[in-house]
């Protein structure tokens, strides 16, 4: 069980002082958190792509290589790489030479992207979004399996025969498939026996297992070890010393964000009330002191099938001091908890 960070590299405003911290101020503090990450004894830390001026994470690769060198065991991934709109020889590059620095510890996460902003940015039409994703993941997949590439399609120009450097350590370098719950992308995911990263924000964490079923009988279908098979979640969360301050702590900029985005995408208001709901024990927050948090990740790992959880902090701006203490708490006190309980559960559960 795989115990990690997501972030997406938040400048929104204080919610106490209005203040706007610069995209290079936390780009910079991002590095630091990874580098914590690894000394806490994370598995992995993962940063998403985004093309908007609240978010300063626009090159993921540049991030992960810069805490590469400064790192020993943390695996460094996307989260996500808005691959419809990015080219899939540049990205592969990007990623192999950040496995080359961190000698074999990078991982592609690639998505469609649930924000758009990347393509009109790059000159690409959002009613090609699905087959972009398609052609640009097929040529991808083709890119890690063979140094030479001969590759034609309908939204790039054609490879005839070209090798694509540097190789990475890893062979082959992982890519894993970023999904919100879309049913098709988890099929898709399936059939080609990539793992499968969940993007549970929201509802019932317990109402994605039938996509976790449905995603392995996909693999199952075109002839894949299912039990080789991971599934990772990405989820919001916090953790403090005690639950109360945790939620104390984490709600203002986390309403400050998704009100926002509510106005963007038509959303309800995002209330005190909805806030506390979700991070109840059935909820998809994971807010708490480290044993309300562990337990509800073990709840996730019994239940929905998830063998990598990553908790998304912070999702609005928050001192640089906090999110590192929930961190540390989340290496050094709640891992451990995740680690012993769910290792006797699969010894007794080895078909889980």
């Amino acid at each position: 069980m795989d115990i990690g960070i997501s972030t997406f590299v938040e400048t929104t405003p204080d919610t106490k002082t209005g203040e706007v911290i610069s995209h290079a101020q936390r780009i910079r503090e991002v590095v630091e958190e990874i580098v914590l990450a690894d000394e806490v004894g994370l598995d992995v830390f993962g940063v998403g792509e985004h093309h908007r001026e609240d978010f300063a994470a626009s090159s993921p690769a540049i991030i992960l290589a810069a805490a590469a060198s400064r790192t020993k065991n943390i695996r460094l991934t996307s989260a996500v790489t808005v691959l419809s709109s990015d080219d899939p020889v540049r990205v592969f590059q990007d990623f192999a030479t950040v496995d080359a620095i961190s000698n074999g510890r990078a991982e592609i996460m690639a998505g469609r992207g649930s924000f758009i902003e990347s393509f009109p940015l790059f000159g690409y039409d959002l009613n090609d979004y699905n087959e972009l994703f398609e052609e640009k993941l097929e040529l991808l997949l083709q890119i890690r399996e063979s140094e030479k590439v001969i590759w034609k399609g309908g939204h790039r120009p054609s490879i005839d025969n070209l090798g694509v450097y540097p190789r990475p350590v890893q062979n082959p370098l992982p890519v894993w498939i970023g999904s919100g719950g879309n049913s098709e992308s988890v099929v898709r995911a399936g059939l080609l026996g990539l793992p499968l990263v969940l993007a549970i924000i929201g509802g019932r964490p317990l109402q994605f297992e039938p996509l976790v079923r449905l995603y392995k009988r996909a693999a199952a279908k075109a002839g894949h070890d299912v039990s080789k098979l991971r599934v990772a979640s990405h989820s919001h969360g916090f953790v403090a010393e005690d639950t109360e301050s945790a939620a104390d702590k984490f709600f203002p900029p986390t309403q400050l964000v998704m009100s926002k985005l509510g106005r963007e995408r038509g959303w309800g208001a995002y209330t005190r009330e909805s806030f506390d709901y979700a991070r109840s024990f059935e909820g998809a927050l994971y807010v708490g002191d480290p044993k309300t948090v562990a337990d509800k990740i073990i709840h996730l790992r019994k239940n929905v099938g998830i063998t990598r959880f990553m908790l998304h902090v912070p999702v609005g701006t928050m001192p640089h001091e906090e999110v590192m203490k929930a961190i540390e708490l989340l290496g050094k006190e709640v891992a451990p908890i995740v680690r012993e309980e769910v290792a006797k559960w699969e010894n007794e559960n080895p078909d889980k």
